[in-house]
């Protein structure tokens, strides 16, 4: 049986193969094409706060089947077209495909290769088109289950040796944590391997992965984050916010998946809490205006996902990103741009376990300048 990280490693990197109340859908297109930055389109609005689709009333309630699941990003048929505006109230498994329950169930004893972060979707969204964006409103996401688990596989993690980073001594052994979930409480609480010790973690829920198809016919695996999202793992995909997804096959594609309920920065195990999750998402379309990289945006707030390995070029993804949307918010220069981001964003660390580092660069949309004010 292949571990995660070694079917990581095989894995082919590519095969060919809505916050605040809204007007409509069509102002909002509008205010969104209306502002792509100088220097590459970034699909940014300005630095108004961003206006929700309320949908165009239609509502898709669709709880899949284990056999509609995706286990890929691209390459998979749609398994459902939905109109823009639409809201779709549905389910996603967790990320063990739900068959590790307890502290005695191992993901490489019980969880078949590949079969990592099964997907809800591909979603086909009518009129979408290659060079648009997809915005994903994340209206509600609640834990499904009263439990959730998390684990450690060898060989997988940021402080332990890995195919990357090779180290002699010996290896942690395979391991896996049930946390029993207190929705009143909003806490999920587990106990130490030998049941001594117990903690409890505030619960947080977001989903790990959110994509659409890859560009250029590719199929990817979903353990790896891109340009595409995918498993961006990222705590700000959550309840609120609004996450802007470049299209670039007909339809986008669009699927997610991979609830946490919790996880702290840089998931340096591998695994957040997992758990299978409700979810309600309201997708609009962004007519001809491309998200080249994930942008994740709110009334206070706007993000950008950088992917990549090493870690600094995935951070350089996201910050060149930000000086884009902040010269097309203000008409900076672009060494002004460059400097402003460099005194005013925030880049926590998202993940560095996955086969691409992913860095979150976040900037207060009150702080942009304004003419005239020193």
């Amino acid at each position: 049986m292949q571990t995660r990280r070694e079917f990581m490693v095989r894995a082919p990197i590519g095969l060919v193969g809505a916050v605040a109340a809204c007007r409509g859908r069509g102002q909002r297109a509008a205010a969104l094409a209306d502002a792509s930055p100088a220097g590459g389109s970034t699909g940014a609005p300005a630095a108004s706060a961003v206006p929700v689709s309320a949908g165009t009333g239609a509502v898709l309630r669709w709880t899949p089947a284990h056999e509609d699941l995706a286990y890929t990003f691209g390459g998979a048929h749609p398994r459902q077209r939905i109109q823009p505006g639409t809201r779709i109230v549905t389910w996603t498994e967790d990320c063990f495909d739900g068959l590790v329950k307890t502290a005695a169930d191992l993901p490489s004893k019980v969880l078949p290769p590949g079969h990592d972060n099964p997907q809800t979707g591909p979603f086909y969204v009518e009129g979408a088109e290659p060079g648009d964006t997809l915005a994903v409103h994340i209206a509600a996401l609640t834990p499904a289950r009263n439990w959730a688990v998390s684990s450690f596989s060898p060989g997988f993690g940021a402080l332990v040796g890995t195919d990357r980073t090779a180290m002699l001594g010996a290896a942690f052994p395979e391991s896996t944590w049930r946390y029993e979930v207190d929705p009143r409480g909003r806490v999920a609480r587990t106990t130490s391997r030998d049941g001594k010790m117990a903690w409890e973690v505030p619960i947080a829920p977001f989903l790990g992965c959110l994509g659409v198809a890859p560009a250029a016919g590719e199929v990817r695996s979903t353990l790896f984050p891109g340009p595409f999202g995918g498993n961006m793992d990222c705590p700000e995909v959550r309840a609120g916010n609004t996450v802007f997804l470049g299209v670039n096959v007909p339809g986008g594609l669009l699927s997610f998946g991979d609830g946490h309920y919790a996880m702290g920065d840089g998931e340096i195990m591998g695994a957040a809490i997992e758990g299978a999750m409700n979810v309600e998402v309201v997708v609009d379309v962004v007519k001809g205006n491309y998200a080249a990289i994930p942008r994740i945006e709110n009334a206070d707030e706007v993000m950008f996902v950088g992917t990549g390995r090493p870690l600094e070029d995935a951070a350089r993804v996201a910050f060149k990103a930000m000086v884009g949307w902040v010269r097309g918010a203000t008409g900076l220069s672009e060494l002004d741009a460059y400097q402003f981001v460099s005194q005013n964003a925030r880049a926590p660390i998202i993940q560095i376990v996955d086969p691409e580092y992913t860095v979150l660069v976040k900037l207060p949309k009150s702080r942009l300048p304004a003419r005239g004010r020193a």
